[in-house]
C-alpha cells in the first residue's frame, strides 16, 4: 500500500493492524461495539478500520465535512462506544473521542473469530432528504459483493488501484479499498483528488482508477487543456465510474482522449454493488450494465428491485424504514426508475422522487433532458428539476452552470437545443455558479428543486 509517496508493505500493515487492535482492546472495545471514525484519509484510518474488523466491532465512517448537528445525529443514533478523530476534529468528537495517533506502539494482537453474518459496517446514507439512516452491512455482505465485482473486473496482485475516493462511503471504502485488499492489489492512496495527482499516480504504475462523475469532469477539463496527458492515462488498465450517472458525452470525450471506455456500474449504500458493464464485451454508454454474479433483479412499476450478496440487513434501529425498503419476498426496493433493453442492460432514468417529472400528464425523465442540454456549447454542468406549476402540474427548469459566466446560455437557445417532445423542453432557466452536491458528487436534486421553485420566475 502506498500513501502519497510513502510505501507500506503488507508486513508493516499487519504490524500496524496488530498495534491498533491492541490499542482499541485496551480502550475497552468489544465485539459488536460501534467504533466511529471522523477523520480524513490517512494510514492510521486504514489500520484502525482493519483492527475494528479484527475485534469483531462495527466500523462507522463519518463524513469529515459534517457539521455539529450531522455529527451528533450519527454518534447518538449509532450509539458509538468510541470516536476516532484526527487532531483537527478531536474536540468535536465529544467525550468518547480518541486521537488517531500513536497507533504504531507495538502491542499484543487481538483477534475475534467473526461470523460472516455479524455486522461489519454501519454506513449512514447521504441524507439528501431527511436525516441519514444507518445501513447495516455484514461481513458476508462485504465479502460477497466486493469479491463478485473485483473478480468480474479481474482485480489482482498485478494491479495498483489509484484511490482518491473518501473512506466514509461504500464506493471508496468497500469497492476500492476492501476490493484491493481482498484481491491482493496494491493501493496508492491520494490524500485528495486532483487531475494532476491521478495522472502522476498512473505514470508511477497505477493500473485502475475508480472515480465519480465530478472527478471525470475535472479530468476532462485538464485533458482539454493538456491533451498530451491522455497518453499517460492510456497506460492504465481500467477506469470505472459510479455513485452517479456519467453523461454519455463525457464517456465519449474520455475515450477520445485516452482510448479507454469507462466501465459504469451501479450500487448504493443499501446494496453495495449490484450491476456493472462488462470488463470484456459491450459497454453501453448511458447504461450501468447487467447484474453481477449472485445478484437477481426485477423491475416492478418501472422501479428496480434487487436481491444479492451485498443487500443490507436493514436500517439500524429503524424497523419501519426497513419494512418499507423491502418487498414481502425479500427484494430491496431501490427507488430508482429504470429501463432495461433487449440485452438486459439497465439504464437509470432517475430517482422516483426527483428525476421523474409529471408535466401535462407526461412522465418525463430528467436525465434524458439533461443528456441533451449537457451538449450545449455554453453549458458546463446541468441538472433538470420540476417545479410546481398550477396549469401543467410541474414545469421543467434547467439549472445550469455556464462555461463562461459572462456569456451564459439563454432559455431560447436551450429550448432549441433539446430535440425532444415539446413537453420536455425547459420552461425555466436557473443559472448558478455551481450545483449543490453531496460529498460523493451527487447533485442534491431536492434542494435544487426547492431553490428553483423559489428563485425562478413563473
Amino acid at each position: 500500500m502506498l500513501l502519497s509517496d510513502r510505501s507500506v508493505s503488507w508486513a508493516e500493515l499487519d504490524d500496524r493492524l496488530d498495534a491498533a487492535s491492541a490499542r482499541l482492546a485496551a480502550l475497552g472495545v468489544q465485539p459488536g461495539d460501534r467504533v466511529a471514525c471522523f477523520a480524513d484519509t490517512h494510514l492510521d484510518v486504514i489500520a484502525a478500520l482493519l483492527a475494528t474488523h479484527a475485534l469483531g466491532a462495527v466500523w462507522v465512517p463519518i463524513n469529515p465535512g459534517y457539521q455539529h448537528a450531522e455529527l451528533a445525529h450519527v454518534l447518538e443514533h449509532s450509539g458509538a462506544a468510541l470516536v476516532l478523530c484526527d487532531e483537527a476534529r478531536l474536540a468535536r468528537g465529544g467525550p468518547r473521542a480518541r486521537p488517531l495517533s500513536s497507533w504504531c506502539t507495538r502491542g499484543r494482537p487481538h483477534a475475534h473469530a467473526a461470523d460472516d453474518d455479524e455486522l461489519a459496517l454501519l454506513i449512514y446514507t447521504s441524507g439528501t432528504t431527511g436525516r441519514a439512516k444507518g445501513c447495516m452491512l455484514s461481513f458476508a455482505n462485504v465479502l460477497g459483493a466486493v469479491s463478485a465485482l473485483s473478480g468480474l473486473w479481474r482485480l489482482g496482485p498485478g494491479d495498483e488501484v489509484v484511490h482518491a475516493l473518501p473512506l466514509f462511503h461504500v464506493h471508496g471504502l468497500c469497492v476500492a479499498l476492501h476490493g484491493a485488499l481482498l484481491r491482493g492489489a496494491r493501493t496508492r492512496m491520494l490524500e485528495r483528488f486532483s487531475p494532476a495527482a491521478v495522472i502522476d499516480a498512473v505514470a508511477r504504475g497505477g493500473t485502475v482508477f475508480m472515480g465519480v462523475p465530478t472527478m471525470y469532469r475535472r479530468l476532462l477539463d485538464h485533458l482539454d487543456a493538456k491533451p498530451q496527458d491522455g497518453a499517460v492515462l492510456a497506460r492504465a488498465r481500467l477506469f470505472c465510474a459510479g455513485s452517479a450517472a456519467l453523461p454519455a458525452a463525457d464517456l465519449e470525450a474520455f475515450q477520445r482522449h485516452t482510448g479507454h471506455r469507462i466501465v459504469e456500474r451501479y450500487g448504493m449504500s443499501e446494496t453495495l454493488i449490484t450491476l456493472s458493464n462488462p470488463l470484456e464485451g459491450t459497454r453501453k454508454a448511458g447504461t450501468v450494465g447487467r447484474p453481477i454474479p449472485g445478484v437477481h433483479m426485477r423491475v416492478v412499476d418501472d422501479e428496480l428491485q434487487v436481491q444479492g450478496p451485498g443487500v443490507m440487513r436493514g436500517y439500524w434501529h429503524d424497523p419501519e424504514a426497513t419494512a418499507q425498503a423491502f418487498t414481502p419476498d425479500g427484494f430491496l426496493k431501490t427507488g430508482d426508475t429504470v429501463r432495461v433493453d433487449d440485452d438486459g442492460y439497465v439504464t437509470i432514468i432517475g430517482r422516483t422522487s426527483t428525476d421523474i417529472l409529471k408535466v401535462g400528464g407526461y412522465k418525463l425523465s430528467a436525465r434524458e433532458i439533461e443528456e441533451q442540454l449537457a451538449m450545449h456549447p455554453a453549458v458546463r454542468e446541468v441538472a433538470v428539476v420540476g417545479v410546481p406549476d398550477r396549469e401543467w402540474g410541474q414545469r421543467v427548469v434547467a439549472c445550469v452552470v455556464p462555461r463562461d459566466a459572462g456569456a451564459p446560455p439563454t432559455l431560447t437557445s436551450l429550448q432549441a437545443h433539446v430535440q425532444l417532445h415539446e413537453a420536455k423542453k425547459p420552461r425555466g432557466l436557473y443559472l448558478l455558479a455551481e450545483l449543490p452536491k453531496n460529498a460523493m458528487g451527487k447533485v442534491q436534486k431536492k434542494l435544487l428543486a426547492d431553490q428553483a421553485a423559489r428563485d425562478v420566475a413563473p
